[in-house]
């Protein structure tokens, strides 16, 4: 009998929100990610429970226990219930009805198997009770404790019901995944990259951050471009500089860095994905055609030093560490001079040009002309 054993299901508000539920002769079951880490010995975060309740019991019960509600998908048989400050995610047992490859039209239903049939990966469709015993309705623990990464029954069709599903197979494998990938999966990834076109530049980008996001996704992603899928989602990203840049960030110290990690993949994304301020900022500051040491000055040491990394890894070398020091020593400079230095001698414009051309001095001098220097 395999048991999920960790401390997040003997939190009093984890079962309250399963008591609550199971008083009133329904099922409480948790799903998906909670019971998928556990069992890999990776961190929880989101508790996700599913129960044959309607989602308008689900919300009587909670009021009536004096817990916050949010209807958060109602349409899909989701609320939130806030229980202790711990937020939980319910959903009614349900399968697809009709979809379009990017939205499901839903109906709920009465069983754990209809339930776990419109999943998407087998590791995905685990469940386990209040008492930590884990029902595996699909075969999927095999694959979860193999880290082999599954559709559910036939790919083609898990795909064709949302074509995101193709990222999310290379994120999760990149995550979770051991050895090669599914060759099945990766047939059926291949065999539908056209249906990415449909998809929204925001669920795009969030799930490509999500795959950057992974300790190592350098084979995931060659993986990815090798169906075409990359091509689809970011036009000119190339895959192969990315392990060479995942093991510079090891030998540096880098830490690991999403926007970077998308900024040696080429392409543009700025255009293709839909990226924030910050990220687009950062992304435009790293591949600036700025000298290392104005870029460090200017925009700071992270900015100077994902450069050089992204460069270092597309030509296949190593990071030097002078290059470090070198961005963090330029960072720290301060201009010496101010414009009332160069007053009355220069006025308006021209007082502005000629601190423009003595700040050039100085940079390119490597920071060491004087501020008698530059006023002679």
């Amino acid at each position: 009998m395999t048991r999920v054993t960790g401390a997040w299901l003997q939190d009093p508000a984890a079962q309250r929100m399963c008591r609550l539920l199971a008083d009133a002769g329904y099922q409480a079951w948790f799903v998906g990610g909670c019971v998928r880490n556990d069992l890999l010995d990776q961190p929880v975060s989101d508790l996700d429970l599913t129960t044959d309740a309607l989602p308008d019991e689900v919300i009587r019960l909670a009021k009536a226990a004096r817990l916050r509600v949010i209807p958060t998908g109602m349409d899909h048989g989701t609320v939130t219930v806030v229980v202790d400050g711990q937020t939980f995610e319910v959903t009614t047992f349900r399968r697809d009805v009709a979809t379009d490859g990017r939205r499901a039209v839903v109906a709920f239903a009465d069983n754990m198997v209809d339930d776990a049939r419109r999943r998407d990966f087998t590791m995905n469709a685990l469940y386990a009770g209040a008492d930590g015993v884990v029902v595996d309705p699909l075969g999927g623990l095999p694959d979860l404790l193999a880290h082999h990464v599954r559709f559910i029954e036939d790919p083609d069709r898990r795909i064709k019901e949302d074509y995101l599903r193709i990222l999310r197979f290379f994120r999760f494998h990149a995550w979770y995944g051991a050895g090669g990938i599914d060759a099945d999966g990766l047939a059926a990834c291949a065999a539908n990259i056209d249906g990415l076109a449909s998809l929204s530049r925001e669920r795009v980008t969030a799930e490509l951050f999500k795959l950057l996001a992974a300790p190592d996704p350098s084979p995931a992603m060659a993986s990815m471009a090798a169906t075409g899928a990359l091509a689809q989602i970011l036009p000119g990203a190339v895959a192969q500089h990315l392990a060479v840049l995942v093991h510079i960030e090891g030998v540096a110290g880098l830490g690991l860095s999403p926007i970077r990690r998308l900024g040696v993949l080429g392409g543009d994304p700025a255009n293709a994905l839909r990226l924030s301020k910050q990220q687009a900022l950062a992304l435009d500051r790293m591949t600036s055609d700025l000298p290392l040491a104005e870029l460090a000055y200017r925009s700071g040491a992270d900015a100077a030093i994902n450069k050089a990394a992204i460069v270092a890894a597309s030509l296949g070398q190593e990071l030097d560490s002078n290059t470090v020091e070198n961005a963090r020593f330029a960072a720290r400079q301060v201009f010496p001079l101010q414009a009332a230095d160069l007053m009355p001698e220069y006025t308006g414009p021209a007082l502005g040009a000629a601190l423009k051309a003595a700040e050039a001095r100085w940079i390119k001098s490597g920071f060491t002309l004087t501020k008698a220097d530059l006023i002679d």
